[in-house]
């Protein structure tokens, strides 16, 4: 008799704000070759001789800032999400939860699983958008420890749910309170990726930067665009809100130097909305899950500065998804969708 289970990923987080778990978490997340998808010498140099003897001090004084008493905020909501899931579900159905990087890693959480005798997981990553760096770093790293530890182990994974009207709604849920505040605008705010990225997923490598407006005409390879998907579910959350289109503006946000990346960044776009009259601006995260460093550092406090600096009045960034109620039965009713599918 097959005993199924939930299998949700994260991102992950430091151990702690503590330099060296910093750094160490940097090292996993940013030596992973499709996050930085360089020759394994370079990356190493890159990483090792750049990176990692500035950036972790910087990062580790961030993480400080968001910090709470539990812990990371992104470790701690996402236990959360896990917990309100398994109270939707049947107790039958257990709910696990792991980190791309970090703890609880994906080895030990699969090996917990072929412990705990489940022989069917789904595998839901915790990102809308399909990204290399993302939503497929996380699918490969599952499958690679289910072949090595649990090979028995059937898995079934959640495909990018960026324009899914479940998702939508919930997206709305979160975000109509504030819609109906006084404001001006509307801003998008999505994590960025090198443009390279983009044209590395276009499998028939005629489509993406070579077709005139190629994240809007339709084409199959949206299926691993992530700008399209971005623009995808903005339009659908636009629609959904009737906002018209000169109410918000889209932009993206947490990139590295030394390559083209996504365009219009976040940090120019709040320093130039003021002088275009906006005084009265909201903000939200759609790529993010769950409320985290990029989020409640960069954007809440960072993004704010730089909006009000510039002449800016109001400035409100609109909660993740986190363990809202409406995420939650989005989440509970794709798991039911996967009981109940024909075997």
């Amino acid at each position: 008799m097959s005993r199924r289970a939930v299998l949700l990923v994260n991102l992950g987080s430091p151990a702690s704000t503590d330099v060296g778990d910093v750094r160490n978490y940097l090292r996993e997340f940013l030596g992973d070759e499709r996050v930085l998808d360089l020759p394994k010498p370079l990356r190493w140099a890159l990483l090792e001789g750049i990176i990692l003897r500035t950036r972790p001090k910087k990062s580790a004084h961030a993480y400080a800032q968001i910090w709470t008493d539990q812990g990371s905020p992104l470790i701690v909501t996402s236990e959360s999400v896990r917990g309100k899931l398994a109270a939707a579900l049947d107790p039958a159905v257990p709910v696990y939860l792991a980190m791309r990087y970090g703890q609880p890693a994906i080895s030990s959480v699969i090996a917990q699983i072929a412990r705990d005798g489940i022989t069917e997981v789904l595998l839901f990553p915790q990102y809308p958008h399909y990204a290399m760096s993302s939503w497929e770093t996380v699918v490969v790293k599952v499958m690679a420890e289910v072949a090595r530890l649990a090979p028995q182990l059937r898995v079934t994974t959640v495909q990018p749910f960026f324009a899914d009207a479940d998702y939508i709604e919930a997206l709305y849920a979160v975000s109509a309170p504030f819609f109906a505040q006084p404001h001006d605008h509307i801003l998008f705010s999505y994590h960025g990726i090198p443009e390279r990225h983009l044209r590395k997923a276009d499998s028939s490598r005629a489509h993406c930067t070579l077709v005139p407006d190629c994240c809007t005409t339709c084409s199959p390879v949206h299926s691993t665009c992530y700008k399209a998907q971005c623009l995808a579910t903005t339009r659908a959350l636009a629609a959904r809100a009737g906002l018209p289109p000169d109410r918000y503006t889209i932009s993206f946000q947490s990139r590295l130097a030394g390559e083209p990346w996504l365009s219009p960044f976040t940090d120019h776009v709040l320093a130039e909305l003021p002088a275009k009259g906006v005084k009265n601006l909201l903000l939200l995260c759609p790529a993010f899950i769950t409320d985290c460093l990029e989020t409640l550092e960069e954007i809440q406090q960072e993004g704010r500065d730089t909006f009000i600096e510039a002449g800016g009045e109001s400035f409100q960034q609109i909660p993740c998804l986190n363990d809202h109620p409406a995420f939650i039965d989005f989440l509970a009713k794709r798991v039911q969708n996967w009981l109940t599918a024909p075997r």
